[in-house]
């Protein structure tokens, strides 16, 4: 039997009872609700309502179709709606492939930034099924699903748009294991934390300047992080272990981060932080922010004093990946259930391989490598990149009497 459809769009002013109206009204006809799709923006409605009916259904104006119509425009000519009813055959109805989720944040996001995204998404024959906002402040972040576009190619053409218009892009492939159990492992030093920690100790020693050039030759890529790691620990050689403390009090964390973690910890993800920073300071983040797992290096001390050496396997890039399966063997979670998140290239071989990579505020040579950069200053608006909205987060803080300044 040939099958047909009959969209029906309700727009206008909001008010109550205007979906169950719609729908106690096609309930005397014989049709199947297909779909639904809802918004109500600033209390303007707009409601679609997609009904499937036999394709020998009668039609015109005295057939079953016909009556339906003349029902539905007077309910909503009752309601002070604007009505539109469109039919097809959904024989001729194509189905789209690759479901796609495209996130996008800027603070502030322009109209013509939209205007861009959406004009790469049509050029690639793709189409928006639906726009959601999931945040408007301290970022706008805004959902579209999209549907008819191949996954690898899209990204590549809206990061070249991201890039042009200053906002950041992610594009994500729809479907359950979006919401899935996920491990997160994020490195520390500029990422969960708002400094490099080798820094904060040679203040401490008198070495900053030498420190800081070393690390940032590191960060680029041009030195092999062990070597560096080594150079910049010799330097704090003869430091007491009393600057520990001092050091704990001086470490700032990213603002959202402990949204991200607090909320990501609710939904029963698994949390990890590896670092090529010291075990000295990231035990404490791991007991403050409650994080499941923990790798880094740990600073030799004898007789209270830094001798200027690590102990035992440093954890380097490589280590950083080897941490990441580790961590998730533990948690039984599978690789692709993993998100990885760094600014370094000492971060590079977790992002690859984790499920999704993403570059925070990051060196340029992590930004190509990574799924998606995040260049906004906010560490929670990774939770929009999983599709959490703010509204649902703040919601949550409310029942367990979170304030926003312990966020």
């Amino acid at each position: 039997m040939n099958q047909r459809t009959l969209l029906i769009t309700l727009t206008g002013p909001d008010r109550p009872g205007v979906t169950s109206r719609l729908f106690a009204v096609l309930a005397g006809f014989p049709v199947a609700v297909a779909d639904v799709e809802q918004v109500v923006i600033r209390g303007r409605l707009t409601l679609g309502v997609l009904v499937a009916y036999a394709g020998d259904t009668p039609t015109g104006t005295g057939g079953t179709l016909g009556a339906l119509w003349t029902a539905v425009e007077r309910t909503a000519e009752d309601l002070g709606l604007e009505v539109e009813l469109s039919t097809s055959s959904t024989a001729k109805e194509k189905r789209r492939r690759g479901r796609l989720h495209v996130t996008v944040l800027g603070a502030p996001l322009q109209p013509a930034a939209m205007a861009g995204i959406a004009g790469r998404i049509a050029a690639a024959g793709a189409n928006i099924d639906r726009i959601e906002r999931l945040s408007s402040y301290p970022v706008t972040c805004i959902e579209l699903a999209v549907s008819g576009a191949d996954p690898d190619a899209l990204r590549t053409e809206l990061a070249a748009e991201a890039h042009a218009q200053q906002v950041d892009v992610a594009v994500q492939r729809a479907g359950l294991y979006r919401r899935a159990k996920r491990l997160i492992v994020m490195d520390v030093d500029s990422t969960l934390i708002q400094a490099e920690v080798i820094e904060l100790l040679a203040a401490h020693a008198g070495c900053l300047d030498e420190v800081a050039r070393v690390t940032e030759e590191a960060m680029r890529g041009e030195l092999d992080f062990a070597e560096s790691l080594r150079r910049r620990v010799a330097l704090l050689e003869g430091l007491s272990e009393e600057v520990f403390e001092k050091v704990r009090k001086e470490v700032v964390l990213t603002p959202g981060a402990r949204t991200l973690v607090r909320t990501l910890k609710r939904l029963d993800y698994r949390f990890a932080i590896v670092s090529g920073g010291f075990t000295q300071i990231t035990d404490a983040l791991v007991e403050n922010l409650g994080i499941d797992y923990s790798a880094a290096n740990t600073l030799e001390v004898v007789d209270g004093v830094l001798t200027g050496r690590v102990v035992g396997e440093i954890v380097d890039r490589p280590g950083k990946a080897r941490a990441l399966e580790r961590f998730a063997r533990e948690a039984g979670i599978p690789i692709s259930q993993t998100v990885a998140i760094g600014d370094g290239a000492n971060d590079l071989d977790m992002i690859a391989a984790a499920g999704l990579g993403i570059a925070f505020n990051a060196k340029p040579v992590v930004r190509q490598a990574a799924d998606t950069a995040v260049n906004v200053p906010y560490l929670d608006s990774i939770l929009y990149l999983l599709g959490i909205p703010r509204d649902e987060v703040e919601a949550a803080d409310a029942e367990e009497g979170v304030t926003v300044a312990e966020g």
